[in-house]
């Protein structure tokens, strides 16, 4: 009986070991579970959020970030069309007819074609020039000229070109209209006055556009035909060359000999002194029309006028004649410009002077007339343009005749292949 209380203790030691390391183990393994189930969590949680944040933007869901792709899309696409838009258009004979009318409103003729006032479908006013003799190979060559230069370029002082037609039976380019028409009606009419100011933006924005043909293109262009009827007004009178249908692509220094039979491209009273005789021609001849076209404006006349005293028939000697002798204020007066304007109206005259050099390497470079227009650059001492010519020999009379003869004609049949506003 005393051995009773002993054993009964004992196994009950016993019993409960086996069952604490039971316990002890089963809580092992759970708490090792627990951990990696909690570790395989926080994994995924973490892969979830890198995902979230390569695949969508912060807060985006994917819905969100495919529209916002197509928003970022759209101006490409629209660079894209413009680009394309950009590029002048193929039109046919019948397209010429709706834009025009049939043809109902001529603003102008030519020697070389005729224009007519045009709109597109979609309000866009145009000017429609229609070569003439569209079999002849001079028509060819025209239409070859203006869309192979201009539909080359892009530049807010050039006439932009919509497009062009080539058939068999009609041979035609498509420009923006231009509601003020050319410069020569402005300051060749004593009822379509510019003031001085505006006058001389419209020299300085001619000479960004001349510019740009020789030096900005990635092929140099030679207009060949600068003058006041080339040189078109929008409604703000921006200035815009225009007519490119003598105009030639050069490469460098690249140089071209004059074509015609001896006589030579571009307007008489215009073309340098190398466009009609056997001497090699470049750029620089744009320079020299610049520059005559600089005299016209400062006179607000033809630079040959039959109908003045002798003296002054030809106005660019006489100008020179009088900075010869120091009398500048004289020279202005009788040009009826005012003591405000005469500062800009002696450094246009000086500038002229530099570009009518009849050597073209004593011209300067179009970049260099612009930054001396803009008072950026001194203007150099210039020589006599009329130095070569001896006024009592023939070369003058022969030189008068020229000119005489052209702007008589100019006046007489107005041929000169002019964008012009309906109201003019």
């Amino acid at each position: 009986m005393s051995n009773s209380p002993s054993n009964s203790s004992s196994s009950s030691n016993r019993l409960s070991v086996p069952v604490i390391i039971t316990i002890v183990v089963l809580c092992g393994i759970v708490q090792i579970v627990v951990v990696i189930l909690i570790i395989r969590c926080v994994q995924k949680i973490i892969r979830s959020s890198a995902n979230s944040r390569v695949m969508t933007p912060c807060g985006s869901t994917p819905s969100s970030m495919y529209k916002e792709s197509r928003i970022e899309m759209e101006p490409m696409e629209e660079f894209l069309h413009n680009l394309l838009k950009d590029k002048p258009l193929r039109f046919t004979p019948q397209n010429l007819v709706d834009f025009t009318q049939n043809y109902v409103e001529k603003l102008g003729s030519g020697g070389n074609g005729a224009v007519y006032k045009g709109q597109f479908p979609d309000g866009t006013q145009v000017a429609v020039k229609i070569l003439h003799g569209t079999s002849s190979k001079k028509a060819e060559e025209q239409f070859m000229a203006e869309v192979g230069t201009i539909g080359r370029t892009c530049h807010i002082n050039l006439v932009k070109l919509y497009g062009f037609c080539f058939d068999t039976t009609v041979k035609a380019v498509v420009y923006e209209f231009m509601e003020n028409g050319s410069l020569d009606q402005h300051l060749f009419d004593p009822k379509r006055r510019i003031e001085w100011a505006k006058l001389y933006e419209i020299a300085t924005g001619t000479a960004k556009g001349i510019r740009y043909l020789h030096q900005e293109c990635q092929h140099k262009i030679v207009h060949y035909d600068i003058k006041p009827a080339n040189i078109l007004l929008t409604a703000d009178f921006l200035p815009k060359v225009a007519d490119f249908g003598l105009a030639k692509l050069c490469d460098g220094q690249k140089k071209a000999k004059p074509t015609g039979g001896g006589g030579g491209r571009g307007t008489p009273g215009y073309a340098a002194p190398e466009m009609w005789l056997p001497l090699p021609v470049t750029h620089k001849c744009d320079v020299y029309s610049f520059g005559m076209l600089l005299l016209e404006m400062l006179g607000k006349r033809r630079n040959y006028d039959a109908k003045q005293v002798e003296s002054r028939e030809w106005f660019p000697m006489w100008v020179w004649r009088k900075y010869e002798q120091g009398e500048m204020e004289s020279m202005m007066s009788a040009c009826g410009i005012e003591e405000e304007d005469r500062d800009k109206a002696e450094r246009m005259c000086r500038v002229a002077f530099s570009c009518i050099q009849y050597q073209p390497e004593s011209r300067p470079e179009m970049n260099c007339v612009l930054k001396m227009l803009e008072w950026k650059q001194q203007i150099p001492a210039a020589d006599n343009p009329f130095g070569h010519m001896n006024t009592d020999s023939s070369s003058s009379a022969l030189w008068s005749s020229i000119t005489s003869t052209t702007f008589s004609s100019s006046r007489e049949t107005g041929k000169d292949d002019t964008v012009v506003s309906s109201s003019s």
